[in-house]
């Protein structure tokens, strides 16, 4: 299970941990996975990239893991997965970039033509906004959904005057908000990880940028606006498969079933912790589908694998989960889900 412990992501970590350790406990009440109990070796994913990969190629050399998940981003996955090389199955649970296909890696988050393309369509229609500028962390995931979003400017009568990067776990973004003040832009999309946006929407917030420029993050989760507080959300859009405040059967289901488990003072049930949770269904599955969890078995019947979560009645297709995604806007410190994108 590898999930950020610290940095920037930590932010949202324990939420991560919480909801894989109540999927786990869930299928090891249905008897477990092949009749062996489920349990997790947690690796912590937020340091360099090439030091998790290390840990998690030791922990499959000595036959320690049967496979690898975990919320993680994507500069992680792209050292993690060469390293795994088709050993073990791989349930990579974030939204990222799309585009990954390599053998042995599922994919349970969401995707840029699937959320964030209709959500930029949605604020073009109903906001009016044709002048988008992009901020974000510098790194695979913020740099390919850049490239995604100028071709979708392009396709909805848009344009993109600015993309501007800083290093993960930036906290002072006086630069950046100078770029976005002179380039007089309608729409901000944060590609920003955890603090990281959190320091921006303060800021962001703090210039009063707030009152005239509308934001949109698809990484945008219910602990990071927490700590944005709600005098910084003015205007904040989000968009993914799942939401706290989603009133759906399975949502609302799931939601009982954490609060029972870990308290109405646990960490936030928020989209990128309940990914995990998706994660480890979707491990089981796929692994009692092939009755095995040896990789050309489980390749072999993923897109026939389907299963009841968080996020509804779900489908693997392609390695990808098929699921529905929704548009939400804060409101002081929740989510008001506005549609299905």
């Amino acid at each position: 299970m590898v999930v950020p412990l610290q940095g920037p992501a930590g932010v949202f970590g324990p939420s991560c941990e919480l909801c894989a350790q109540l999927a786990a406990e869930e299928v090891n009440a249905e008897g477990g996975v092949l009749a062996r109990e489920l349990r997790f070796v947690v690796v912590d994913g937020a340091r360099p990239p090439t030091e998790v990969a290390d840990e998690v190629d030791g922990l499959l050399a000595r036959g320690a893991v049967d496979a690898v998940t975990g919320w993680h981003i994507s500069a992680v996955r792209n050292e993690v997965a060469p390293r795994i090389s088709g050993r073990v199955p791989y349930v990579y649970t974030p939204l990222y970039e799309g585009g990954e296909h390599r053998p042995g890696v599922f994919l349970t988050g969401e995707t840029p033509d699937r959320q964030v393309l209709p959500a930029l369509r949605w604020l073009r229609l109903e906001l009016g906004t044709r002048s988008w500028a992009v901020v974000g962390d510098d790194y695979v995931w913020p740099r390919r959904t850049a490239q995604a979003v100028r071709r979708y400017a392009a396709a909805l009568g848009a344009t993109v005057p600015l993309e501007t990067f800083v290093p993960l776990g930036t906290k002072n973004f006086t630069a950046a908000l100078r770029r976005i003040e002179s380039c007089r832009c309608d729409l901000v999309v944060m590609l920003l990880v955890g603090e990281d946006a959190v320091h921006f929407n303060r800021q962001f917030a703090a210039k009063e940028l707030d009152l005239v420029c509308p934001r949109f993050s698809p990484l945008m989760e219910e602990n990071m606006l927490l700590a944005t507080g709600a005098r910084a959300s003015r205007g904040l859009y989000s968009a993914a498969g799942f939401f706290e405040s989603l009133p759906s059967a399975y949502g609302l289901d799931f939601g009982r079933r954490y609060a029972d488990r870990f308290g109405v003072d646990s960490p936030m049930l928020n989209s990128l912790g309940e990914s995990c949770y998706e994660g480890v269904k979707l491990l089981a599955e796929l692994v009692r589908a092939a009755g095995s969890t040896a990789l050309p078995e489980v390749s072999a019947v993923a897109d026939s694998v389907s299963y009841e979560g968080a996020r509804g009645l779900l489908h693997i297709r392609d390695h990808h989960l098929d699921q529905p995604v929704y548009l939400s806007v804060a409101d002081g410190l929740e989510f008001d889900v506005l549609c299905q994108l």
